[in-house]
């Protein structure tokens, strides 16, 4: 596989870019080898800078549900242009897309809308602080909800699990109200529920998508709920990831959980930068120019990203694709444990819906201690052969792998043939 020209960029990047990159997975650290930069993509595929083509499971890391420039989409988005890029004022576009955002959620009334994932989370966190008037947070190791200082500890790969900052920068106080459980254990949240009398919100990710994919336990949802509701806590879910993926709407809704506050990004803006936080009405109306929590953003309902997302949804609510990605899904999954099976190598698959994961392990995966039992080794190297057979995956053993629907029985076929071939050359690398 040649990759001359990202090489070259590379090094260019290096002098005026943070390690060359804008987001830190983007430099394959955790796989090692130089990085791929995209060119374009379209479809199921998406082509680097010196030509090689991949089928993406990347999929900007979730919201490319249609696949790369579906026509609906890229019809609506060259309209939306045509009239501005944007206002610092109200389009009609944020009445629609809000519209059709909370029919998708019982018991969401009203959505604000936001720039990022980690915004749309800063500011229901402050949410829940204004709506209880208590403090504390409890988040679950593993699970990643941004980058902002009060989160960013026991936030996914490579941070312990305790109240310590996860990041140089970020002082020990900012980290001070939040509380660490253990995702999938009720025992872990009841001992910080007992301890602890100002809490105001639990929040986690539904389905955890940032140490994998890890889906709850129903007794540990079924029991969250409870607790929470004895002592007036709040439930944000993070579906930044998870939401319009599975189902039109959340992961909440197949898993059985009632959230308070939801937190939505990724898909809602069809690829463009978009978030958004949303709750019942006497939660929302706590929110400015309503209420006294302030939060505000110049580019906040921007016409582009509204015109994206309103088009992306609407085709999504159209077609029904859920069913269909759910059983490319059991494909690929059915591919990988035969494989690991044929060629003896110690595998795990997990997934939800057309999200999926395969974790080096022998152990079953159902939180952050048993996802980091993965050999991060074997992974490199089913990296870099999946990469060479034309199939574009997370640089990360603890990243989801995302499916669309522009993935046809050709796609399909490429990525059994992707995997044997990996899992071979993985069995004839770590041969005892």
């Amino acid at each position: 596989m040649n990759l001359a020209k990202s090489s070259d960029l590379f090094e260019k990047g290096q002098k005026h870019l943070v390690g060359a990159v804008n987001s830190p997975v983007r430099a394959f650290r955790s796989v090692g080898g130089s990085p791929v930069f995209i060119d374009r993509a379209e479809g199921s595929k998406i082509i680097d800078v010196d030509g090689n083509t991949y089928v993406d499971l990347v999929l900007s890391y979730g919201p490319m549900v249609l696949g790369h420039r579906h026509p609906k989409v890229e019809k609506s988005v060259e309209a939306a242009l045509k009239k501005g890029y944007t206002f610092g004022a109200s389009t009609e576009g944020e009445i629609d897309l809000a519209e059709l955002v909370c029919s998708a959620f019982p018991g969401m009334d009203k959505v604000r809308f936001v720039n990022s994932g980690t915004e749309a989370v800063l500011s229901a966190i402050r949410l829940a602080r204004a709506f209880t008037g208590k403090n504390k947070i409890v988040k679950f190791a593993g699970c990643y909800h941004g980058h902002s200082d009060s989160l960013l500890v026991a936030a996914g790969s490579g941070l312990a699990t305790l109240s310590l900052p996860g990041s140089k920068g970020v002082p020990e106080e900012a980290v001070r109200n939040t509380l660490i459980a253990e995702f999938n254990s009720v025992e872990s949240l009841q001992s910080q529920l007992n301890h602890h009398d100002d809490i105001a919100a639990v929040i986690l990710e539904p389905v955890a998508g940032n140490m994998g994919v890890v889906v709850p336990d129903e007794e540990f949802l079924k029991q969250l709920r409870r607790l929470t509701r004895e002592k007036g806590i709040l439930i944000i879910a993070d579906e930044v990831m998870t939401g319009f993926r599975s189902t039109f709407g959340g992961a909440q809704e197949l898993l059985g959980l009632e959230a308070d506050i939801t937190c939505l990004g990724k898909v809602i803006g069809g690829g463009f930068p978009v978030g958004a936080y949303g709750s019942r009405n006497e939660i929302m109306e706590m929110v400015a120019p309503l209420g006294d929590m302030y939060q505000a953003g110049t580019l906040s309902g921007n016409p582009i990203a509204m015109a994206c997302g309103m088009a992306t949804l609407s085709e999504l609510k159209r077609s029904n694709p859920y069913s269909n990605l759910n059983q490319r899904a059991l494909q690929i999954k059915d591919a990988l444990q035969n494989a690991a099976h044929k060629y003896n190598i110690d595998l795990q698959v997990n997934h939800f819906g057309s999200m999926i994961n395969a974790f080096f392990t022998s152990e079953k995966v159902r939180d952050f201690k048993t996802a980091q039992t993965s050999d991060t080794e074997k992974f490199k190297v089913f990296f870099w052969s999946m990469m060479e057979r034309g199939v574009f995956l997370p640089p990360s053993q603890f990243e989801a792998w995302f499916l669309s629907t522009a993935l046809d029985q050709n796609d399909m076929n490429s990525l059994e043939k992707a995997i044997d071939g990996s899992f071979k050359e993985i069995a004839d690398k770590f041969k005892k």
